[in-house]
């Protein structure tokens, strides 16, 4: 046996624990804190058990990326507020006035009104009923059976009608050299419907015209004022002793006209001669058409 003393025996170092391995992908940025220490695989030591820790590795730190800077706080539109101001506005006028309306009294109507019916005391006769009635237009049917006929011997006068036919408002203006203007004055006169006859006999031309109007416009049919070719008859006669030129043409013509009014028609009698006029055949034709009439 030995007496020397045994010597002690040194203190076990303490394990060094491995590194956490790395995570396969970088982590996304997070509203985290700046760092993060991961202490999951550290074991749980007592307060005064062995060395501090190892560092943590670089992939250890979660990086929570740039500060964002703070937003401002957002401001209302001035389009939304004047819609807004628009909305609050009909509803508090709306609201206004109904609270006003509301206190006022209510208006009374009128009492309704009928006309009773009346009844004659008495019977009416009949016929003078039928007399204060309004008249039918002194002349009704077909215009062109009133117009006289061409005496024998005559022949027609250029493109007019030689036989008694309708004609419009456009084709009596024509009949005129200022046919615009007479053609506008016409449209406005109420003109209901109109019929013409023409002819030529001894190189004088003749034109027959009756023109009807509406019975509101019946006063445009009056003649113009002359001497009358009849003393019971509004009518007027005319003969011009000076000659006129026809439009475009130097070509001259004496004219003579006669018209007369019945109920809403126009009776218009014209004569275009070469030579000056007989006033009494131009008076002769004017009563003729006009017995047709009455």
């Amino acid at each position: 046996m030995t007496t020397e003393p045994a010597e002690p025996s040194p203190a076990p170092a303490p394990a060094v624990l491995p590194a956490p391995a790395a995570p396969a992908a970088p982590p996304q940025p997070s509203p985290a804190p700046a760092a993060i220490t991961d202490l999951s695989a550290e074991p749980h030591t007592a307060p005064h058990a062995g060395p501090a820790p190892a560092p943590a590795a670089p992939g250890d730190v979660l990086a929570a990326g740039p500060e964002q800077p703070a937003r401002a706080p957002r401001r209302p539109r001035p389009v939304l507020l004047s819609v807004y101001g628009l909305v609050l506005g009909v509803l508090a006028g709306g609201g206004v006035g109904y609270a006003v309306q509301a206190q006022r009294p209510p208006t009374p109507l009128p009492p309704l009104q009928v006309a009773l019916p009346g009844y004659p005391a008495a019977p009416v006769d009949a016929s003078a009923f039928a007399a204060a009635q309004p008249k039918a237009p002194a002349i009704e049917g077909d215009l062109t059976k009133l117009l006289v006929k061409p005496p024998a011997g005559s022949e027609p006068w250029g493109d007019f009608p030689d036989k008694a036919s309708w004609v419009s408002v456009g084709e009596l203006a024509e009949h005129k050299g200022d046919a615009a203007d007479l053609f506008k004055s016409l449209l406005g006169s109420g003109i209901r419907r109109a019929a013409e006859v023409d002819w030529k006999k001894d190189g004088i031309r003749y034109r027959v015209t009756l023109t009807q109007y509406t019975a509101q416009e019946a006063d445009n049919a009056k003649p113009d004022r002359g001497q009358q070719f009849a003393d019971d008859v509004d009518s007027s006669f005319r003969i011009y002793d000076t000659p006129r030129n026809w439009a475009d043409s130097t070509d001259t013509y004496y004219y003579g006209s006669a018209a007369a009014k019945r109920g809403s028609v126009q009776m218009l009698v014209e004569v275009f001669a070469p030579q000056p006029l007989d006033a009494e055949a131009v008076k002769s034709l004017a009563k003729e058409q006009w017995e047709r009439l009455v």
